[in-house]
């Protein structure tokens, strides 16, 4: 007997419970109730200390929005269209509100078209708002800039200080411009082998301190200054 009042007692509870949350999730899905509406977007990103702000305001959702009524993908269309946004991920909540994770583009250089200066990413995207200054340490292209430029990058870098800015001439080679006016025309295969060379000759040398215009190591077996 006691068996049988136990049972009923939890058939009638487990009733009781599947009637609410039933009514709760039609509720939800006619945009009645509390967890239709969107309370809250958290935004998580791959970089620390990245102000998300821009990233808040390309969602384009206000709070009390009805959560099902949000088109993911516009929303994630929006989100890569945002300048630095190279990957973004929207999913709705069981409560409602969003989760947006986004991987961000990371500046390795700059880009100048002689006025200001565009942050650049490793496959030469514009990631960030320019400046009107070139930030110390920063390596900087010109004209066009092929997909990637993580090699040169790193190997400019080994002559920051005498560096004005790279360009990509015929789609093929790089040129080096110093800040002393010299044009380094490097070779087309393997140029971050010839600016190791140069670095090592204007060590011994200094030669990009000498009154010359031109150092052509498009050449491997020779060097040529004019």
């Amino acid at each position: 007997m006691r068996r049988n009042l136990w049972f009923w007692l939890y058939f009638v509870a487990a009733i009781l419970l599947a009637i609410y949350f039933a009514t709760r999730i039609i509720m939800t899905f006619m945009g009645y109730g509390p967890i239709a509406k969107v309370k809250n977007i958290s935004i998580s990103a791959d970089t620390r200390n990245q102000d998300l702000t821009a990233i808040a305001a390309a969602t384009g959702i206000s709070p009390g929005t009805h959560t099902h009524s949000v088109n993911l993908e516009l929303v994630n269309a929006r989100l890569v269209a945002t300048p630095g946004v190279r990957e973004s991920a929207v999913r709705r909540l069981p409560n409602g509100n969003l989760s947006v994770k986004i991987r961000l583009y990371r500046a390795v250089a700059a880009w100048t078209d002689g006025t200001y200066y565009y942050p650049l990413s490793a496959d030469g995207t514009i990631v960030q708002r320019p400046s009107e200054e070139k930030s110390p340490g920063t390596v900087v292209f010109r004209g066009d800039v092929p997909n990637d430029i993580n090699n040169i990058t790193k190997a400019a870098t080994n002559l920051i200080g005498d560096l004005d800015y790279l360009e990509f001439v015929d789609n093929r080679r790089w040129n080096i411009i110093t800040n002393g006016g010299i044009t380094v025309m490097l070779p087309e295969e393997n140029p971050d082998a010839a600016i190791a060379s140069l670095v090592v000759l204007n060590n011994k040398h200094k030669i990009l301190n000498k009154n010359i215009q031109t150092i052509d190591m498009r050449d491997t077996a020779r060097i040529l200054v004019k």
